[in-house]
This record gives C-alpha cells, sequence and structure tokens, in this order.
C-alpha cells in the first residue's frame, strides 16, 4: 500500500502549504485529497510534487506492505502453485506433466 504521510512533513519542512499547492502550482483540491486519502494519484503527480518541493520520492510517500499485496505471489508462491496442481493432475497417458515455470528474479543491470 502506498502512504503519502511523507508528504505531509515534507511540506511542513519546506513551509508549503495546501493552499500554495492549490493557489501557485494548480495542484487540485481532488488530487490533494486523494493524496489525503492515500489513494491514487498518477506518477505524473508524484514528480510534480518532487519538482515544487525539490526532494525525492521517498519524501513525498512510503510503501507498506499489507494484505492486499499478497494478492500478487512471489514467483517461489507460483512455482509451487504450479507444481501442485500437476501432482494433483490424473495420469497424462505417458505425456510430460512438468508445468514447473522459470521465474527470473534477477533485476539486475
Amino acid at each position: 500500500m502506498i502512504v503519502y504521510e511523507p508528504l505531509w512533513k515534507t511540506m511542513k519542512e519546506k513551509k508549503v502549504s495546501q493552499y500554495l499547492l492549490i493557489k501557485t502550482y494548480g495542484i487540485s483540491c481532488g488530487q490533494l485529497d486523494r493524496l489525503k486519502k492515500n489513494q491514487y494519484v498518477s506518477t505524473h503527480t508524484i514528480g510534480v510534487l518532487c519538482t515544487i518541493l525539490n526532494c525525492a520520492v521517498e519524501d513525498v510517500l512510503e510503501f507498506r506492505m499489507d494484505n492486499s499485496e499478497y494478492a500478487f505471489p512471489s514467483p517461489e508462491m507460483y512455482e509451487e502453485h504450479i507444481r501442485e496442481d500437476a501432482e494433483k493432475a490424473p495420469d497424462s497417458g505417458g505425456q510430460s506433466t512438468d508445468k514447473s515455470l522459470s521465474v527470473n528474479t534477477d533485476f539486475g543491470p
């Protein structure tokens, strides 16, 4: 879950008010309302806020793991699920039942 608690702290430190964001920079009340409620805002909006506040993304938002994130299984969980399904499958008459999936978890350059 993305939370915008760091944004309010950064705004206070930089002495930037919600009023200033609305009147000077054209940030809509709706955008601020979504930020207050930790709802979706576009990456464009995050970039605009970082530019206005002259700060990094970490100064605007934070990622916190919650139950909704578990809807997206890790590669290991996915492979285990595939293995279990293959074990439960009836005999395929000599056909290969190997349904394992190789998942690349090396995201480095």
